[in-house]
This record gives C-alpha cells, structure tokens and sequence, in this order.
C-alpha cells in the first residue's frame, strides 16, 4: 500500500494558513503587492516608475501581478491542504485561483505594449491541482421548492444547532 502523508496537526495547520503570504512584484518593478491565503491583497507598493505611466497601464500592471501572487497563494494553499484531500468545492477554487488571469486591457486605453502573464505551465500527473473543466457537469438543481413533509413528520425537534 501507498505511503500517503500524515495528516497535519489542526494548530499547526491553521498557523500556516494564517501566516501564508504571497508577493509578487511586476516585470519592471513599478508594481509589487502581496496577498494572503484567500488571496485577498494585504499590501501594495507602487515605485516612481508608475510616474511614467497613465492610469490604465497602472491598473493593468497591478491587476497582472496580482494574478501572479493569486496564484502562488492558491498552488501552496493547495500544497498544506492537500494531506486533508484534494476534492471538494474549496480544492475546487483553489485550482480556479491557480489559473486565475485578470482580462487584458483594451489595446485602445494602452499606448504601450501590457505586461504580459506568464507563461501556463503544463499540468503533472503529481499535481496537487489540477484541472477538473472537463468533468461532467453538477445535477441540475430541483424545478421547485423541496417539500419538507419528511421533516415535520418526525414531530418536533430539540435540535442543538438552532
């Protein structure tokens, strides 16, 4: 049988997650940020070189290095999560956050050529992401309310989580 890794401490696992950081800076320095685990942005430094710049080749810069450090945050979320397994929804965004590549901006609104993402590398079979598009899609939801005879026809209850 398959060696597969212990399942990590609840503590420690939390402390990681907690103190995970992600921080990218933009191919000409202009832009660097960083995000955490969730990939919301937790810091963002703008250097002089933004002077030079107009306003949409700002936003644009940023929003590309922020699609770099998304990703770095998700491919090593996934890598502390992993040991728990690596279905489910929160996997499942965690593989969407891996690919996540904001839209160019408009050619018309940029005098200079954007920065360009970089390169999609071609997924391993090891991968603890990977790339579920091409899977069969969810069962469609019920056309209508669910009746819920079947739960007040078991009298009532002194449920605790209420």
């Amino acid at each position: 049988m398959a060696d597969h890794p212990a399942k990590p401490d609840r503590e420690t696992l939390l402390a990681d997650l907690e103190a995970l950081s992600a921080t990218a800076t933009s191919a000409d320095g202009a832009v660097s940020l960083s995000v955490n685990t969730d990939g919301v942005l937790t810091a963002l430094r703008l250097t002089d070189a933004v002077s030079g710049m107009s306003p949409s080749e700002i936003a644009d810069a940023v929003l590309r290095t922020y699609g770099q450090a998304q990703r770095d945050s998700a491919r090593r979320t996934g890598q502390l999560l992993a040991p728990l397994g690596t279905g489910g929804y929160l996997m499942d965004r965690l593989r969407w956050r891996a690919q996540f590549a904001p839209a160019p901006v408009p050619a018309a609104s940029v005098p200079a050529a954007p920065v360009s993402a970089p390169p999609v590398r071609a997924e391993r079979e090891d991968a603890v992401l990977q790339d579920r598009s091409s899977d069969a899609a969810a069962a469609a939801p019920p056309s209508g309310p669910v009746p819920d005879d079947d739960w007040y026809a078991g009298g009532m209850r002194f449920d605790k989580a209420w």
